[in-house]
């Protein structure tokens, strides 16, 4: 009897240890993007396949996707749930959230930012987010959106391994910063516009400069990608398993900067 009751126990831990270990994996980390809907259309347009497109992913890779469309929830309480937050096509506009999002970051949080996401000019009041971004301040677009050919700066990191020496990515409208974030020592740029595409542009040209399209400041645990205007961005499979894997990277990166007491 007393044999019979160590073995159930030990099968029952077994069990419960089985379920544990499959419930980590089922949920690698958590992910909370957030989004807008009473921004540009071509913004909402990427926001809503993007969602898609990470639902699918997590799926896959074995993560929580969860989306809101309240910014107040860019708070402490909040956010200290995820692992990473993802801006899909807005940003934080009040205090409030801006401060939660500073202190998320300084503290090991991780976030990945697409187009919109890094928009600032001289209206935007948020120096820690410049600095956050690598210094550069949005000089310029092109218009209408279009296709580019990118070069790979580092062909070696996770996120871009496996791209060879360029990828044509799909109709984009692509931001120029000035400085260029490629000028900040903390700044690591990926991937950039080459240079042979210019000009580009119709209406708005944009006719030379260095132009990062993805880059990652080494002090935080980020990434930024120009790309996510309109219903193309998706469209390439090169340039989705980039975006997939930008968000294995940033989630499953060492934090630059741990929680006290770490």
């Amino acid at each position: 009897m007393y044999m019979n009751t160590v073995r159930n126990a030990l099968l029952l831990l077994l069990l419960a240890t089985a379920l544990s270990l499959h419930a980590q994996q089922q949920h690698a980390f958590h992910v909370l993007a957030f989004y807008s809907e009473t921004v540009e259309q071509d913004h909402i347009d990427f926001a809503h396949q993007a969602i898609d497109f990470f639902n699918a992913a997590a799926k896959r890779d074995h993560y929580d996707f969860a989306t809101t469309k309240d910014w107040n929830d860019m708070n402490p309480g909040k956010l200290a749930q995820y692992q990473l937050v993802v801006w899909l096509d807005d940003f934080p506009h009040t205090p409030a959230q801006r401060t939660a999002f500073e202190q998320y970051m300084e503290h090991g949080g991780g976030w990945l930012g697409f187009h919109i996401a890094a928009y600032n000019d001289a209206g935007t009041r948020w120096p820690w987010f410049l600095s956050f971004l690598g210094g550069g301040v949005f000089y310029g677009n092109n218009w209408p959106p279009l296709p580019a050919t990118l070069i790979v700066d580092d062909k070696d990191h996770p996120v871009t391994r496996g791209l060879g020496n360029t990828l044509q990515s799909p109709a984009n409208e692509w931001y120029i910063w000035k400085p260029s974030p490629r000028l900040n020592p903390d700044i690591k740029v990926l991937m950039s516009l080459a240079p042979s595409n210019y000009p580009i542009g119709f209406k708005d040209i944009i006719t030379g400069g260095d132009l990062p399209v993805v880059w990652t400041n080494t002090r935080y645990r980020m990434l930024y990608m120009n790309m996510g205007h309109g219903d193309r961005v998706l469209s390439s499979e090169a340039q989705n398993k980039m975006i997939e894997n930008a968000m294995l990277w940033v989630a499953k990166t060492h934090n630059p900067k741990p929680s006290p007491g770490e």
